[in-house]
């Protein structure tokens, strides 16, 4: 099938971000929009991303082959049902949530099956809004796809061509198999950061020596816990069973290393380390975007002398390159180079790194 009208129920960060992918890609595409905050309207209308705006959901709807649901959940099935009224037989729909169970529920009791098709782009941002969406923000990014089971191959396929037509990656999966990857992979490490960091709150003394000299690995496996505690609330109630079963295996894993350095079993112990640095260094270095946002860092060696970090901060200026954060590494006990430079993208990182090195610095990247 052809697409060839799009509209977007909401035009945040991520909806923003595919309707901006789209004009870049496809300049004819006509794309109409939907959303409470009318400045994001009235910007996306002045860059010319869309070709209409309202801010309530109107009989325009009526000409989209496909509509992308980018509001919250609770918001996405209010909208949906509008939506139905309005739309004809053919129009798909998708979303844009992380967790695709309890859309798909909604959707079967509105009886939409044939249409809907659950979408997940892995990419995102710390800020959020139109005002922060980049044409640029889903590429080389895995998008699944979590089709009703009633879904022609036809529609699938279109949209699938879609996403990879922005440079994203589409992988099909079903959903509830989605939500227990994504549960291994994203939700569970989220938990073990924010109560790992808990712990250690909760463990400090007065003087807070493991506040100060946290850093290294603990701050590399807790960096996400920066992330929105209100979206991770969230998370946690969406994907609760998938989530819990998850968390079980984990403790009971952990429980099990408790175990063998209780006994004393070293020899069980350097198995099990073993197989898990082999199995963490066979996942490839990729530009794919997965489901935790990707650190983009680079550590540099530099001398111990005045103006040392205003040089480097030249250089990056002096080519273009911004700086998200920049700092020194005290504690190195595991990361090389005392220098920590975060950057908002990952081009900025191979350009820093190309260019440090043409000064004859020492520059480490992350694996």
């Amino acid at each position: 099938m052809t697409i060839s009208t799009i509209g977007f129920a909401g035009l945040g960060l991520i909806g923003g971000s595919i309707a901006k992918a789209i004009r870049r890609v496809h300049p004819d595409m006509k794309i109409i929009a939907f959303d409470t905050d009318r400045d994001s309207l009235t910007a996306a209308l002045l860059d010319k991303t869309l070709n209409q705006a309202h801010d309530h959901l109107s009989e325009a709807f009526s000409q989209c082959d496909l509509i992308f649901l980018c509001a919250p959940v609770n918001n996405n099935v209010g909208n949906l049902k509008i939506l139905k009224n309005i739309t004809g037989g053919q129009c798909i729909f998708t979303d844009v949530g992380s967790v695709k169970t309890p859309i798909h529920q909604q959707v079967a009791a509105l009886g939409m099956e044939d249409c809907f098709i659950g979408g997940h782009p892995m990419a995102g941002s710390e800020k959020s809004g139109y005002s922060h969406a980049s044409d640029r923000l889903l590429e080389n990014a895995y998008y699944i796809l979590t089709p009703s089971d009633s879904v022609s191959e036809e529609k699938v396929e279109a949209v699938s061509e879609l996403v990879r037509s922005i440079s994203a990656l589409p992988v099909v999966l079903d959903p509830q198999r989605h939500d227990y990857i994504t549960a291994a992979i994203s939700h569970l490490p989220h938990m073990i950061a924010y109560t790992l960091v808990n712990l250690v709150r909760d463990s400090d003394d007065a003087q807070q020596h493991m506040r100060m000299l946290a850093a290294g690995g603990f701050k590399d496996i807790t960096r996400i816990a920066s992330s929105s505690p209100v979206m991770w609330q969230q998370i946690c109630d969406e994907n609760r069973d998938h989530l819990l079963k998850i968390m079980e295996q984990y403790i009971e894993s952990l429980q099990q290393v408790a175990h063998s350095i209780q006994k004393g079993e070293k020899d069980h112990l350097l198995e099990l380390f073993g197989q898990a640095k082999d199995y963490r260094d066979s996942i490839p270095k990729s530009k794919a975007k997965g489901s935790l946002r990707p650190a983009y860092e680079i550590y540099v060696d530099i001398i111990d002398e005045s103006g040392a970090i205003a040089t480097i901060a030249t250089i990056l200026a002096t080519n273009g390159i911004s700086i998200k954060n920049i700092g020194i590494v005290h504690n190195r006990e595991f990361q090389e180079g005392v220098l920590r430079i975060e950057f908002y993208e990952e081009d900025a990182v191979d350009k820093a790194v190309t260019h440090l090195r043409k000064f004859h610095y020492t520059v480490y990247e992350r694996n």
